[in-house]
């Protein structure tokens, strides 16, 4: 009996699927099987009923279950205890925001690497909105994402926020600042997707003076910048990401009479027993960015 084996029989008894399984572990279904048919030679049992189209545990299955998570967790906790960084391998895919990939990423990929060498990393840059889909489904491990994923078995915490600071292309003429809520919904806005938060809180502000303002809305970052940057429309966005194109003058900060709310990034996971190497990378993100804050 070894680890490969119980992890096998874990994610299956959890996705119900031996080919998701094959899927989340790298595998190919051919060795899914031929785990879990070792895994049950040894026991002298059958652990899932095959009849249906899903992978569903028998009552020994249901049995075996129990304790494959406890040996799963006692070997998390003993390469986290005891272990080099070294023993701490696998693949880790990464879903992120572009927000977080424009600021955070770089230095999270060089500092995984040199905490832990032995890791290999998958990264997969969408809207908050996909990456909770993505995580719910297993297709990712880890994902810093607007908002939180509401689930059984999954671990959130908060990872970073940024003021929003409205900012326009010297191609407007904008009135005397501060902009009032009248004048700001005569303007076309560029911001996030819709049903993003940026979006909602904008479209909330602005519909309170007028309803048919014009918003533009997209999922690419680097396209929204270029739409203010042509001076398309004004736009809110992190300081962070524009600190370039405020310093060589193509894009400038403006005041608006109202603020609008912080964009915070939570950063959640599968909390699975023997998930040792996405907690480690969990970890780790979660220490660079405390080291940073003010």
């Amino acid at each position: 009996m070894n680890i490969k084996s119980l992890e096998t029989f874990f994610w299956i008894a959890k996705l119900g699927s031996f080919r998701a399984t094959a899927k989340k572990l790298y595998a190919s279904q051919p060795t899914i099987s031929a785990r879990i048919a070792g895994l049950e030679d040894e026991l002298g049992i059958e652990l899932f009923d095959r009849s249906g189209r899903n992978a569903v545990l028998t009552t020994e299955g249901r049995q075996a279950l129990v304790y494959a998570e406890k040996i799963l967790q006692l070997h998390a906790d003993l390469l986290e205890t005891v272990a080099s960084p070294d023993a701490i391998q696998g693949s880790i895919r990464l879903g992120v925001a572009e927000t977080i990939a424009y600021t955070w990423l770089p230095e999270l990929i060089e500092r995984i690497n040199e905490t832990y060498p032995a890791i290999n990393l998958e990264l997969d840059v969408d809207i908050s909105v996909n990456l909770a889909e993505k995580l719910l489904k297993r297709e990712i491990d880890i994902a810093f994402l607007i908002g939180e994923v509401k689930h059984e078995g999954f671990f959130n915490a908060p990872f970073y926020s940024y003021s929003l600071i409205w900012v326009v292309s010297p191609k407007l003429t904008l009135p005397p600042e501060p902009v009032s809520l009248s004048r700001l919904s005569k303007i076309p806005i560029i911001t996030y997707p819709r049903m993003s938060e940026p979006h909602v809180n904008i479209r909330s502000l602005i519909n309170k003076m007028n309803g048919s303002t014009q918003i533009h809305s997209s999922s690419s970052l680097s396209t929204i910048i270029r739409m203010a940057l042509d001076g398309i429309g004004v736009s809110a966005l992190p300081k962070e990401i524009i600190t370039r194109e405020l310093a060589s003058g193509q894009l400038r900060e403006f005041q608006v009479e109202a603020s609008i709310p912080d964009l915070v990034f939570n950063m959640a996971y599968c909390a699975a027993p023997g998930a040792n190497v996405v907690r480690a990378v969990a970890d780790l993100s979660l220490k660079i960015v405390a080291a940073k804050r003010p």
